[in-house]
């Protein structure tokens, strides 16, 4: 090989290396309600690898949503389970629990066994779940919710606080919903860390405050399950697929089918479309 012909095969190497770097996957999930456009994170590796490659083999289609909570979420994906198979556990993933990665609605997380036989929380080889929940106040998100009720019956026992247990029985007996009971709970929270000299407010992230507060989620699944992407066009489809009748084991009544369809996209376009910056490659 002359030095000429070494260096167009390093050239041509190169190039295609820095073409592919310009790309990036974007994966659509048909389902009879609808589209939804999947976004995979790059910060879970492992996740992402595994499930572009579930994906683009077909082993998704046909597979169906066989756990279905509204108001929680929607779960799919089991290709064992259309392959008349068990998942082995040596196909499970390990788990890629990322700060900042978090459970707001439209998140893409893989489902898993719970902790007391799976620990090290590794992921299902093929199960993911995809995020429905609820809105949550600022106060539900920032205040620990033990710690303000231990401090409000310290403070109800002393007498000069009577009057504000007062309030909390004048809502019980109109019957007020728990939310009204645990959103008056909430505005003594200054009160009881003032007077008591304790701190029960939680540090939260911003955008974490803001995701829950408009979108919605199921923040108490934060870092205990790996989020590894998020809908980014179809949101809609998640309440349609949320609202359907199911029977025992949350499983819908009628079979919901699904198939997954591979988009290739440049990653300017990603970013500027949805927003996701992808990180600097390693010189």
């Amino acid at each position: 090989m002359t030095n000429k012909f070494k260096l167009l095969v390093l050239i041509i190497f190169f190039s295609l290396v820095s073409c592919g770097d310009k790309d990036d996957y974007l994966v659509i999930i048909h389902t009879a309600m609808g589209d939804m456009t999947v976004l995979l994170y790059d910060e879970t590796p492992l996740h992402k690898k595994n499930f572009l490659e579930l994906a683009s083999s077909g082993r998704y289609d046909s597979t169906v949503w066989h756990r279905i909570i509204n108001g929680f979420m929607v779960q799919g994906g089991n290709v064992y389970e259309k392959e008349g198979t068990v998942e082995p556990q040596e196909d499970r993933i390990t788990a890629e629990i990322v700060p900042g990665l978090f459970h707001a609605k439209g998140a893409l997380a893989a489902a898993r066994m719970p902790d007391n036989i799976n620990p090290e929380r590794k992921s299902s080889a093929c199960q993911f779940y995809i995020v429905q929940g609820k809105t949550y106040t600022a106060a539900e998100l920032t205040i620990d919710q033990r710690g303000l009720n231990m401090g409000l019956n310290q403070l109800l026992q002393m007498p000069e606080y009577d009057s504000i247990y007062q309030r909390f029985i004048q809502v019980q007996m109109n019957k007020g919903s728990i939310e009204e009971i645990n959103a008056l709970a909430y505005s003594y929270a200054g009160l009881v860390e003032e007077k008591l000299g304790i701190r029960i407010r939680k540090e939260v992230a911003p955008e974490v405050v803001e995701a829950y507060t408009t979108v919605g989620g199921t923040p108490h699944l934060d870092n205990e399950y790996t989020v590894f992407g998020r809908v980014v066009e179809g949101l809609e489809v998640i309440d349609k697929l949320a609202a359907v009748r199911t029977a025992q084991e949350n499983r819908p009544v009628e079979p919901l089918y699904l198939t997954m369809e591979i988009s290739k996209v440049a990653k300017k376009e990603i970013t500027e479309k949805y927003g996701y910056h992808y990180a600097e490659p390693k010189q």
